[in-house]
């Protein structure tokens, strides 16, 4: 079984909810009459698939475990010892997390046995609803299964047998995974860390001799011997452009005669003339079409039109997608060739599995196509597990973290576009029908840049191609917009606390709305109106008709080209840069850590877009924008390309904390930890916060 990853959402678990029925109440003594287990499979619980087993303990059962229980001696007369019952329990549980109420009793009977038997026992990674329960909620007045059950709402027949109290335990654990979401405990090393914080539980059932019901953490290995190469290339390097086409009236003999000329194994089959090429009017004719035309038609297919051969609708990505998501398309599609969208959508280029060859396939499609094939919210959720992991394994090969960041936006966005998906379908489940107009839905912030790391939060926006606000189209693009918001919060990316949510009225519209929304932002006069404003100029969409938003985007450079009392308005309202260095030379931390967003990070992203707006420069990436200025030849070269140099320092560190936090069951931060630094990373963030600390002045230079 593959390993658990420190990052799986709780709703995404693969477990086995297990419980038993023993002679006694002490785990050096009890013997076991009866187990049950239960799998969860991606937050569903499978009652078809339960275990239920009897077990002949070999000693008399006491009248008192019977009057709870129900075993007598009778019942289990004929029943197979613990050796007996073993394989099929160690079967069904080897590898999988154990999940459990007052866990710990039943791993140390569960040892016991097994050391009796002289049978292996490998200590599993568990969670303990017991624990759980008391993380969500303190101040209950009792944490039994009763208790539990009626907090929770549940019925509470089924009780006191082990297969029973298994399925109990499975529904409290699932019913209480909302709850630990308001306190910020999505994952499984969240939940880990934050049940090892209630010392005083785990010291009475040590007390008690049982086992620990939730190990401390366990360091997770990262992706052996990836290669890099298909995580810092996008398919635009390696994609054949301008694709080759063909009419559509034209005959297949034609085309044939075409790519054996051409040495090429495939033709786009064109629209009409002047109509753009895009995924839904265009298809594709390739060697292996030809050959099947032949073989069922012979020579004749020679003269018939290319179109009743060609495949449709055309499978494409991105220009901007890297090498990876081509090669998990690939191997999950079983295809050969894919289109190459540019960013308004229209075809322009393909990219061939010949193109890809020299890249090794099975290392590259770690991540894979996982987020894109997910049918439900728990198997996007366990895709979106895989990211920390890889991001690991490429930092430990040396992989920059602008460029790790890069890869973390594009999984944000694609894990954004197909909680777009699965909201579509569940309004149409719901009744409320289709989109009533074509939309993008958007990201902005840090993944429109290509700049996420692993602390994030949802910024993402909604536009339509046409309506008013409150209007019907406006109303169904609310009720996606929620759904959206809540997929990404189960799924581990929390609702944004500055409320930039497509489900929130002033981050989605129709074209003409947004387009007013522009235009009222620029008229501002006040920096206290434009809070939040400023990540518009991120905005890239990521699913639907992208070429809204791109139409968008630009409109809003455009309006605020030449408009520096807007851009200085913006760069007020990003305010100052905290200093990072203290008078004396040193770093200024709190507990130990340095917030290098707060002392950095931010006031680079911030100046940078500001100047991008100010001078009309298009462009998202951070570094892009900076390059971009400087070309401009008003001076400041210099410090601009040492603000590059200083944000790849802060990515670089803020990346490798959030991993260690990660490992550590604790929610990834940007406060880098000072003392875990080696001398060389020291001395690249001192230069790095000394580059920021004459930001302000730098901007205001280049402003006008």
């Amino acid at each position: 079984m593959a390993t658990i990853a420190n990052a799986t959402p709780l709703i995404a678990l693969d477990a086995v909810v297990i419980d038993t029925e023993t002679t006694g109440l002490d785990p050096g003594k009890a013997r076991v009459v009866e187990i049950g287990a239960v799998p969860l499979r991606k937050g569903k619980l499978d009652e078809s698939a339960a275990l239920r087993r009897l077990v002949n303990p070999g000693v008399p059962i006491p009248p008192a475990s019977t009057a709870i229980h129900g075993i007598d001696d009778a019942a289990v007369a004929n029943a197979p010892d613990f050796a007996g019952v073993w394989p099929a329990l160690n079967a069904m549980t080897s590898g999988a997390i154990l999940i459990g109420h007052t866990l710990g009793f039943d791993l140390a009977v569960l040892r016991r046995e097994c050391e009796r038997a002289k049978l292996p026992w490998t200590p599993p990674r568990t969670l303990d609803t017991r624990l759980l329960a008391q993380v969500a909620e303190p101040n209950l007045g009792g944490y039994t299964l009763e208790n539990l059950a009626a907090w929770l709402g549940l019925p509470g027949e089924g009780r006191h047998s082990a297969l029973g109290d298994a399925v109990m335990t499975a529904k409290i654990f699932l019913a209480l995974l909302p709850k630990l979401r308001e306190g910020n405990i999505r994952t499984l090393a969240e939940a880990e860390q934050a049940c090892l914080s209630l010392t005083s539980v785990l010291e009475e059932a040590h007390r008690a001799g049982w086992e620990e019901a939730v190990a401390p953490r366990r360091a997770e290995r990262a992706l052996a011997r990836i290669d890099t190469y298909p995580y810092r290339h996008r398919v635009a390097d390696v994609m054949s452009a301008p694709p080759k086409t063909i009419a559509a009236g034209a005959a297949l003999g034609t085309a044939l005669a075409r790519m054996a000329k051409e040495k090429i194994s495939s033709l786009l089959v064109a629209p009409a003339d002047g109509v753009a090429m895009r995924k839904q009017n265009t298809a594709i004719v390739t060697e292996r079409d030809v050959l099947r035309a032949l073989s069922q038609h012979g020579a004749d297919a020679l003269g018939m039109p290319v179109l009743q051969f060609a495949s449709k609708p055309l499978v494409a990505l991105p220009a901007a997608a890297f090498v990876y998501r081509a090669l998990g398309r690939m191997s999950r599609l079983k295809l050969r060739h894919l289109a190459v969208e540019d960013d308004k959508g229209e075809i322009c280029g393909i990219v061939t599995s010949r193109d890809l060859l020299r890249l090794r396939a099975e290392e590259a499609t770690v991540l894979g196509d996982g987020i894109d094939q997910a049918g439900d919210v728990p198997a996007l959720g366990a895709a979106w597990a895989q990211l920390p992991q890889a991001a690991g394994g490429l930092l430990a090969e040396s992989v920059g973290g602008r460029d790790i960041a890069a890869v973390i936006s594009r999984e944000l966005g694609a894990l954004t576009r197909r909680a777009g998906v699965l909201a579509e379908r569940r309004m149409q489940d719901d009744g409320f029908g289709a989109a009533p107009c074509g939309y993008a839905l958007c990201v902005l912030g840090s993944a429109g840049r290509g700049e996420s790391l692993l602390a994030m939060d949802q910024d993402n926006a909604l536009v339509f191609a046409e309506g008013e606000p409150d209007g019907e189209a406006d109303k169904w693009f609310a009720r996606f917009g929620a759904l959206v918001a809540d997929i990404l919060h189960e799924v581990g990316v929390p609702y944004c606390k500055g409320g930039i949510m497509a489900k929130n009225a002033p981050w989605r519209g129709s074209l003409a709305t947004w387009h007013a929304r522009v235009t009222e932002w620029i008229g501002r006069s006040n920096p206290n109106d434009l809070l939040s404003v400023d990540i518009f100029f991120d905005l890239v969409g990521v699913h639907g008709d992208v070429a809204l938003a791109g139409d968008v985007w630009r409109a809003g450079f455009d309006a605020a080209q030449g408009n520096a009392t807007f851009a200085k308005l913006l760069a007020e309202a990003g305010g100052a840069v905290e200093p990072g260095i203290t008078m004396f030379g040193g770093f200024r931390t709190e507990n130990g850590r340095i917030d290098l967003k707060k002392c950095g990070l931010f006031g680079i992203v911030t100046m940078a877009r500001v100047l991008a707006i100010r001078h009309h420069r298009l462009e998202r990436a951070t570094p892009a924008r900076l390059a971009a200025v400087a070309a401009l030849g008003h001076g400041g070269a210099q410090d601009l390309d040492a603000l590059a140099r200083a944000q790849a320092v802060f990515l670089d560190l803020i990346l490798e904390q959030q991993l260690a936090d990660m490992r550590d069951g604790l929610p990834p931060s940007n406060k880098v930890a000072v003392k875990r630094l080696s001398r060389q990373q020291r001395e690249a963030l001192h230069d790095a916060l000394g580059a920021v600390r004459h930001l302000d002045a730098l901007t205001r230079d280049l402003l006008f």
